[in-house]
């Protein structure tokens, strides 16, 4: 029983020791972290920035969970203004800070930042957490007043901006249609123009060949003629060779006048044959009278 006691005492003991020694470690780190803030503000003092800014760092990493020190780097920055950066400190300032006046003190000058850099609505946000933690304040409410303001005429801006992107781009686009109508009229009067031209060379050539054709024709008929005028010296030469008398045969003026002569000779004889028939029956009647 004894010896879990003195177990217990010498742990407790131990404790006491480390959590002093923290304590006084950290008590270091923070009277380090003071000494470097100070030379900050001697070096803001002088126009120092590169050195406050370099020695605030320093503090920070000595005591991080000081958010006093966090927000004065914070409002380096804005002095300098680098917006972006002094946002970015004074918000790590707003998060870790236990007081409400580091608080209010640090979303004020966000909101001072984002002025600068025309972000009216982030502006506003940052005045309203700002006046949560501090709802006295004059300058704050009058500043959210302002953004307020700022943020409506910025919105409204936008939006004209917007409605004359979009008209814009509409005018583009008719243009580029009344283009693209002009480019094909002018393609289609270039087509029909090509499509006469053809057309006409066509009519042309169907003419020439037309020409030709008839002067071919006119070759041919020409040609024809001394053909027939050949074929029609040969029809009369034969002709005046069926007529001439062939040897041994009889001409055809010569089988006339033969057919003549034999038909002459035949109606002698046939009046002669009539002449006795009409002398024979008169005899007959006288004799039998």
């Amino acid at each position: 029983m004894k010896l879990k006691i003195f177990i217990l005492l010498l742990v407790f003991v131990s404790t006491l020791k480390l959590q002093a020694q923290e304590d006084k470690e950290a008590q270091l780190r923070r009277t380090e972290a003071k000494a470097f803030a100070v030379e900050a503000q001697n070096a803001m003092a002088n126009n120092e920035f590169e050195k406050a800014e370099a020695k605030y760092r320093e503090a920070i990493s000595k005591d991080p969970d000081n958010a006093e020190l966090k927000y004065n780097l914070g409002t380096v920055y804005f002095n300098k203004e680098k917006n972006q950066e002094s946002v970015s400190r004074l918000n790590q300032s707003a998060k870790i800070a236990e007081s409400k006046s580091t608080k209010h003190k640090s979303f004020h000058n966000q909101g001072n930042a984002f002025m600068k850099e025309e972000k009216y609505g982030e502006a506003v946000e940052a005045y309203k957490n700002a006046l949560r933690n501090d709802p006295t304040d004059d300058e704050t409410r009058y500043n959210l007043a302002v953004a307020k303001e700022k943020a409506k005429q910025q919105q409204q801006d936008q939006e004209k901006e917007k409605d004359k992107d979009q008209e814009e781009k509409e005018d583009q686009e008719n243009k580029d249609e009344k283009g693209d109508n002009k480019e094909d009229k002018e393609k289609n009067e270039e087509k029909n123009k090509d499509q006469e031209g053809d057309q006409g060379k066509d009519q042309e050539k169907g003419d020439d060949q037309q020409k030709q054709e008839k002067k071919e024709g006119e070759g041919d008929q020409e040609k024809e003629q001394p053909d027939q005028q050949q074929q029609k010296d040969e029809g009369d030469k034969g002709k005046e060779q069926s007529q001439q008398p062939v040897k041994g045969q009889m001409s055809p003026q010569q089988m006339k006048n033969l057919l003549e002569a034999m038909e002459n000779q035949e109606k002698e004889i046939q009046d002669k044959i009539n002449a006795r028939r009409a002398k024979g029956q008169q005899k007959t009647t006288d004799k039998d009278w």
